[in-house]
């Protein structure tokens, strides 16, 4: 039996459609008729609220995983997608922060909770916040590969170039087989030539890392969370839902393989 991939969706930069990659992608990977779980680690759980769920209605979350060490199979729910389960988030999420760092192992809690539910996943998901703190290291420490959504704006590849950096502190000290694995360029905007050239910028930096597929600024991307569903279910048919269908093929298709990242200072 082959073991399950988790995957952390990771950028520090906010507002760069990392929630919305990661909540279609697992969808998509659910729908393909895989076992998969979503971790919501964000404490702004947008991927809990855009799968459906309340978190006002919540008894438990991935909070009470990381801090009380509640097994995730006492805090995950069923989303609106069948055969994909969350562990959501909720505000507590906030003050975890402070409250791991006097603890003990406190960077390999998330770890310790997947390890127990990890057969029964063939993929594993984590929404990770946008900062570099304990919940993004708790992320980093657990997963076997990392998914880089990266908008094709001017700062990009300076907030890439930390993340990076980042990865490879994590890589030294609590994960040596963490692998970047795909950057997933999105809110892409053709009708501007800075996104032509921030993408060609970062295929040339990048080589392979970089799928193909390309995901354009949709507005349906914008609506479907409101209603409590991911694009998938919202407007299957829409350009954007099209997109990360391709975005999760491509994932699907990939081993997780080794790659030269080349250092900020190189670019």
């Amino acid at each position: 039996m082959s073991l399950s991939r988790i995957l952390a969706v990771a950028n520090q930069k906010g507002g760069v459609g990392k929630t919305t990659t990661v909540v279609s992608v697992a969808t998509n990977v659910a729908l393909s008729g895989y076992r998969t779980l979503l971790i919501d680690l964000d404490p702004q759980g947008n991927a809990t609220t855009g799968l459906g769920i309340n978190p006002r209605n919540l008894e438990s979350s991935s909070y009470n995983v990381l801090v009380q060490q509640l097994p995730i199979s006492a805090a995950r729910v069923q989303t609106v997608v069948e055969g994909l389960d969350l562990v959501p988030s909720t505000l507590d999420l906030a003050g975890a922060e402070v409250e791991l760092v006097p603890m003990f192992s406190r960077e390999l809690r998330l770890r310790s909770a997947i390890s127990l539910v990890s057969s029964e996943y063939d993929y594993i998901f984590i929404d990770c916040p946008p900062s570099l703190g304990m919940l993004t290291v708790n992320s980093l420490a657990a997963a076997t590969e990392v998914i880089v959504p990266l908008q094709c704006e001017y700062y990009a590849l300076e907030g890439l170039g930390q993340l990076l950096n980042n990865v490879g502190l994590v890589q030294d000290s609590l994960n040596a087989d963490l692998k970047v694995s795909s950057i997933v360029l999105v809110m892409f905007d053709a009708r501007t030539r800075l996104a032509e050239q921030v993408a060609a910028e970062v295929r040339e930096h990048f080589g392979d890392l970089v799928l193909q597929t390309v995901v354009p600024r949709s507005v349906r991307l914008s609506e479907a969370p409101s209603y409590g569903k991911p694009v998938e279910l919202y407007d299957p048919n829409s350009t954007g839902a099209f997109s990360y269908r391709e975005v999760t093929k491509e994932i699907i298709a990939q081993q997780a393989t080794e790659h030269d990242i080349p250092s900020e200072r190189s670019w």
